[in-house]
């Protein structure tokens, strides 16, 4: 047996292992990782050890490998490994994920890939590949155990065995009649305590939730978390064609959280850590050429109000201070609204219901800044007048920011614009030229008494 060897050290013994052609100590090492770590060990090792690397693994490790990399890995894998042993990979793969893979591709390289599967797998890709992106279509899997309802339980027990190793989970049974049509869903714990000789269709629950090719993924998201779901069935005419399942949808939600925090900071597209600074660069500039254009309108305010601020030069020690809070509380309100509108239905009383939940926290969040910063101009500068400038300010454009913050997705969802487009900066640069518009505007009404 291997000896045991600390984590930092695997990578140079397996390279030690590949070049002493040492295959049965090399999967003696692999026993003990999972498929994450072996996809970690795989990138992190020098490209040269890449193709030995997988000739010493089999066509299951390389298919739960394979999984584990990105798109673009994904390929190079596959085309190292050739048309007949990449088509075996293949075969292997959740075909779900498979889909997920070609969709980008060209039809001669989906052609070529797939040439080298069996024809049913193929099939069964293609078809996944008919349905719209982002559906439910496109996320579910055929692997799966479904029972007839006249089915005893020692009978389904049986076949559970047959194709437990197939099925990506076995937490549900799903129950369909003579035309395939989903009539009930028994889970594998009430399998195990009932009777062997009783029959599915007394057992099962017939009121299954289910969702259909066509259901978007957020939705699919959404039933999955509500009713604290393994797996969902999907149908087509009440046809039971597929499932999803929890791990798929972590990856949906995990992948429109990045998305809508790459709307909520403007940057668009993708940008992670091997993105090259050019492309980076190219990806943010457009919105904030446009966020640098918006900003001279707040310059122009401020200019505009020169005589002001020349006259009570302490305004200025304030006015970023304003600016930069209400920018703040706006951005804080989109998100709320961002993840709420995700995570939940939405309809009349709950818009009202959070559009009066921000107001008051708005009132709650100025008053007490308000308060504050009075309190902090009267200290230092030993004028009322000017906390009162300068408090009635911040209450009143903490009100305005946290309202704009919540009321434009509002809307944008409302027109069937992705309320994600709303963006931090946009938001926070109109809450600056509305911040300094009141700021100025009262110290100008006040102006004689500030001097």
């Amino acid at each position: 047996m291997v000896q045991p060897i600390t984590e930092d050290q695997i990578p140079l013994q397996i390279i030690k292992l590949l070049k002493d052609s040492k295959k049965k100590e090399f999967q003696e090492l692999l026993t003990e990782l999972q498929p994450y770590d072996i996809a970690r060990i795989y990138e992190g090792l020098p490209e040269k050890h890449h193709t030995r690397f997988l000739l010493f693994l089999s066509s299951e490790q390389i298919a739960e490998l394979i999984q584990e990399l990105e798109n673009e890995q994904q390929l190079k894998v596959l085309t190292k490994l050739g048309i007949e042993k990449s088509g075996q990979v293949m075969d292997l793969m959740d075909n779900d994920d498979l889909a997920s893979l070609l969709q980008d591709l060209s039809p001669d390289k989906i052609e070529e890939l797939l040439s080298g599967m069996k024809k049913e797998e193929s099939n069964i890709v293609l078809n996944l590949m008919n349905y719209e992106p982002e559906t439910a279509g496109r996320l579910m899997t055929n692997r799966f155990v479904w029972i007839p309802q006249h089915y005893t339980v020692r009978e389904t027990v049986n076949k559970l065995k047959e194709f437990a190793e197939f099925s990506e989970t076995i937490n549900y049974l799903y129950v369909i009649d003579n035309g395939k049509k989903l009539v009930g869903v028994v889970s594998y714990r009430d399998i195990i305590l009932a009777e062997e000789n009783e029959k599915i269709k007394d057992i099962m629950y017939n009121r299954v939730v289910s969702v259909t090719v066509d259901t978007d993924q957020e939705e699919v998201a959404r039933f999955i978390e509500r009713y604290d779901f393994l797996a969902i069935p999907v149908v087509e005419d009440n046809v039971l064609v597929g499932i999803v399942t929890v791990d798929d949808i972590i990856d949906v939600v995990i992948r429109e959280a990045n998305e809508d925090i790459e709307k909520l900071s403007a940057s668009g597209k993708a940008i992670d850590f091997d993105t090259k600074a050019v492309v980076a660069a190219y990806r943010r500039l457009p919105w904030l050429i446009l966020l640098l254009f918006i900003g001279v309108i707040s310059g122009t305010i401020i200019s505009s109000f020169e005589d002001t601020l020349a006259q009570v030069v302490a305004l200025a020690f304030f006015m970023p201070m304003i600016a930069g809070m209400t920018g703040n509380t706006g951005t804080q309100s989109l998100a709320v609204v961002v993840r709420g509108l995700i995570s939940r239905d939405i309809n009349k009383p709950v818009v009202l219901k959070l559009i009066f939940r921000e107001f008051k926290v708005s009132l709650l969040i100025g008053l007490t800044c308000a308060i504050l910063i009075f309190i902090i101009a009267v200290v230092w500068r030993q004028d009322a007048i000017l906390g009162i400038v300068v408090g009635s300010s911040l209450f009143i454009t903490l009100i305005i920011g946290t309202m704009a913050g919540t009321v434009i997705p509002l809307l944008l969802y409302k027109l069937n614009i992705d309320p994600a487009v709303a963006s931090g900066p946009l938001i926070t640069t109109l809450n600056d030229i509305l911040s300094l518009l009141i700021y100025f505007g009262i110290a100008t009404m006040f102006i004689s008494k500030l001097m």
